[in-house]
């Protein structure tokens, strides 16, 4: 239920809420009338999230800078089952953002959990061939949109901690080597933090921005709004979000930012980095390959 809601949302927090309202209509059913529970746990499921996200969408639209889904740890759980953990990928889940949410509702319930689309249709009110039409341009859109990743999991990770490494050590030189020319970063602070309120692109730029962020002294002008000690110690780790490596960075016992790479032909092509502290405060520090302090 949890799953279904969140890669429709693209919020934890949203997505816990339609979860408990679920829960809330199942508990004062009489089981006895339903054939299939899981199945009608899912309906619910599922109309409850397009509902909420038809109102998250117009908040979104006043959101202060760019609006990026919330990270979820995937270790261990889902990075251990392939498709489960695809369909939870950064990359993917910002560009199901810009599908309308039945096609969204559609793609995930169709792409991420093989439901047939009789089933489907009778989730969204639609008739069958209303929703294998919206199944279609939903497929369409994201084939079209989403970034191709060429490189495997063992060499993703490699990255990451190249990445981590030249970040801690301030080594700006060492950080564009793992740039492409055309590099794209979308940070999202949420008014609630450091961030650009702009897409930042090309490797020096996005070079020069992450280092001037990623120090201590920075991170304390926003530590009072996250209710951190001025003296906490800030830390760089790996671990798995959202189905892949990625970049946790922590003060003292909370997590403030975490950044997730996109890469192709050997280089990093889009970064995406979330400082609000409302998406990242249920995440814990990482430990993983990289790990180390400032």
């Amino acid at each position: 239920m949890t799953g279904v809601a969140y890669r429709i949302l693209g919020s934890v927090a949203d997505a816990e809420d339609v979860v408990q309202e679920a829960w809330l209509r199942w508990s004062g059913l009489d089981e006895a009338t339903v054939g299939d529970p899981k199945a009608y746990l899912v309906k619910v499921t599922s109309r409850l999230a397009i509902d909420r996200l038809r109102w998250a969408k117009s908040r979104r639209e006043a959101y202060v800078g760019p609006w990026l889904p919330e990270p979820i740890s995937t270790e261990p759980g889902v990075a251990e089952q392939a498709e489960l953990a695809e369909s939870v990928e950064m990359a993917l889940l910002v560009v199901l953002e810009t599908l309308s949410p039945l096609e969204r509702a559609v793609f995930v319930l169709r792409e991420a959990f093989g439901l047939p689309f009789s089933e489907i249709a009778e989730v969204i009110g639609r008739s069958e061939p209303a929703t294998r039409q919206l199944a279609r341009r939903a497929r369409d859109h994201v084939q079209e949109k989403r970034p191709r990743f060429d490189v495997d999991r063992d060499e993703r990770r490699r990255m990451t901690v190249r990445f981590i490494n030249a970040s801690a050590n301030g080594d700006l030189d060492g950080l564009i080597e793992l740039l492409s020319s055309e590099v794209t970063m979308v940070s999202d602070g949420g008014g609630k933090a450091r961030a650009a309120l702009r897409i930042i692109t090309g490797a020096d730029h996005v070079g020069r921005y992450l280092l001037s962020i990623n120090t201590p002294v920075n991170i304390a002008r926003f530590m009072p709004s996250v209710g951190l000690a001025k003296d906490s110690g800030l830390s760089f780790g790996m671990t798995e979000m959202n189905g892949a490596p990625a970049i946790v960075i922590s003060a003292g016992d909370k997590v403030i930012t975490v950044i997730s790479l996109v890469l192709s032909d050997g280089k990093i092509d889009t970064i995406y980095l979330v400082a609000n502290p409302e998406k990242v405060a249920h995440l814990r520090p990482a430990t993983g390959p990289g790990a180390g302090a400032l």
